[in-house]
C-alpha cells in the first residue's frame, strides 16, 4: 500500500538526519572544533530546509512527491560521503549542508503524501502514525549514529549513513510510481497572501509555531536549568527522556481523542498542560518530579504537532497542500531560530526562572487563541 510505503520512507529518511546531526556534531568535536564551529555546523542543518521548504512544496504540488524524494536521498548519500572520502571539517560542513536538503526534499513531501492518501474517515489515525513514525526516527537515528562511532569509528559510520540514505532510492525505484502524482499545474508566483486567505490557514500555522517554539524552548532550558540546580547529565537525560516517552505514548490515542474532543478543545486542553508543565519547572529541583513535569508537558505538546499538521493539510486550498506544508515548515524554522536567541537574551539578563514563565504564558496565550477560532476551522469529515 502506498501509506506503508510512505511510513517506510518517513522512518528511512528522517532516521538519516537525525543520525547524521548527532553524527556529524560528535566528528566535529572529535576533531577540536570548538563551540563556534558547532554552532555553525547546527546552523547549516536548518538553512537551507528555513529557505527552501516552501518552494519544495511548490515542486510537490505540480510534479509529485517521487522526483523530489530521490533528489533528497541522493543529497544525502553524497553529503555523508564526503567526510568518509576526505575527513576534515570542510567536508563536515558539506555534510550538514547536504543533510540539510535531504530534509527539505523530503519533510514536506511525505507530509503531503499522509494527507493525499488519507480518506477522512482515517486521515486521523495516519497522521498519528505518521508522527509515531517520526518519533520513531528520532530515537533510533542518535541510537544509530552512536553504536556505529562506537563500533566502527566515524568514517565508517558517515559510510553506514550512505547505505541507509540508498535504501529510499531503492524503494522509490521499484514502487514509487504508486504514489500520487502531481498537477503539472504552476501557481502564479508571490500567492502567499492568497494562501493564507484560506479560512483558518493562517490561524492553523500560528498555532503550529507556537507549539514548536515551546517545544524547542524546553528541550533547550532545560539542560541549563538542570545544571544549574546540579543535576548530573544521566539526570538531566532522564527529565528529557520523559518527554519523548509521554508525547509518543498520546500520540497512540490521538485518534480516539479527537473523536471526544475534537480538535480545537484537544489544541486548547494541548497548551494548558504545556504551559502547566512549565510554569511548575522552576519550583523543583529533585530528578523524580522533574521527570513527572516533563512527563506532563510532553503529553500536551506530543498531540499539538500530529493535530496542527492535519489541520494545515486540511484548510489548504486543493491542489497545492505541498506548498502550505512547506511554508509550515519555513515558519517553523524562523521560529527555531529567533526563540533561542530572543530568551536566550531574557534568560541573560533576568535568569532562566522568567524564560520558563514567559514561554508558559506564550503557550496560554495559545490555548485562548486556538478557543477563539473555534468554528472558524473547516469541519472534521
Amino acid at each position: 500500500m502506498p501509506i506503508r510505503l510512505t511510513f517506510a520512507l518517513a522512518l528511512l529518511y528522517h532516521t538519516t538526519v537525525q543520525a547524521g546531526r548527532v553524527l556529524l556534531t560528535l566528528y566535529a568535536l572529535n576533531f577540536g572544533a570548538g563551540p563556534f564551529a558547532v554552532g555553525v555546523l547546527a546552523a547549516m542543518f536548518s538553512a537551507l530546509p528555513m529557505l527552501l521548504s516552501w518552494q519544495v512544496g511548490r515542486l510537490v504540488d505540480r510534479f509529485g512527491a517521487r522526483w523530489p524524494l530521490m533528489f533528497g536521498g541522493l543529497c544525502g548519500a553524497l553529503g555523508m560521503l564526503a567526510p568518509y572520502l576526505c575527513p576534515g571539517i570542510p567536508a563536515l560542513y558539506l555534510a550538514a549542508v547536504m543533510t540539510g536538503l535531504l530534509f527539505a526534499f523530503c519533510a514536506a513531501p511525505l507530509q503531503n503524501l499522509v494527507g493525499l492518501l488519507s480518506r477522512p474517515v482515517d486521515s486521523a489515525r495516519n497522521f498519528s502514525n505518521f508522527s509515531l513514525v517520526i518519533s520513531t526516527a528520532g530515537f533510533t537515528g542518535p541510537m544509530l549514529a552512536g553504536f556505529s562511532i562506537d563500533h566502527a569509528g566515524y568514517a565508517n559510520a558517515c559510510l553506514a549513513l550512505v547505505i541507509l540514505s540508498l535504501v529510499p532510492l531503492l524503494l522509490l525505484a521499484v514502487r514509487g510510481a504508486s504514489l500520487p502524482g502531481g498537477t503539472g499545474q504552476a501557481r502564479p508566483v508571490g500567492s502567499i497572501r492568497d494562501m493564507l486567505a484560506s479560512p483558518g490557514l493562517w490561524r492553523v500555522l500560528l498555532t503550529g509555531s507556537l507549539i514548536v517554539t515551546g517545544i524547542d524552548l524546553f528541550l533547550f532550558y532545560m539542560p541549563i536549568y538542570g545544571h544549574g540546580i546540579g543535576l548530573s547529565a544521566s539526570a538531566i537525560g532522564i527529565v528529557l527522556a520523559m518527554f519523548f516517552v509521554s508525547s509518543f505514548i498520546v500520540r497512540l490515542l490521538i485518534p480516539s481523542l479527537l473523536a471526544r474532543l475534537g480538535e480545537e478543545r484537544m489544541l486548547a486542553a494541548s497548551f494548558l498542560l504545556g504551559a502547566a508543565g512549565l510554569v511548575l519547572v522552576p519550583f523543583f529541583k529533585g530528578v523524580v518530579v522533574l521527570a513527572m513535569v516533563s512527563f506532563l508537558f510532553g503529553i500536551g505538546m506530543g498531540c499539538g504537532q500530529p493535530v496542527t499538521l492535519m489541520l494545515t493539510f486540511r484548510t489548504s486550498e486543493a491542489g497545492h497542500s505541498g506548498e502550505v506544508l512547506g511554508l509550515r515548515i519555513t515558519i517553523n524554522y524562523i521560529s527555531r531560530m529567533i526563540g533561542p536567541v530572543l530568551f536566550g537574551a531574557i534568560g541573560s539578563a533576568f535568569g532562566h526562572f522568567p524564560v520558563f514563565w514567559i514561554t508558559a504564558a506564550m503557550l496560554g496565550s495559545g490555548s485562548a487563541f486556538t478557543r477563539s477560532g473555534r468554528g472558524k476551522s473547516p469541519p472534521t469529515t
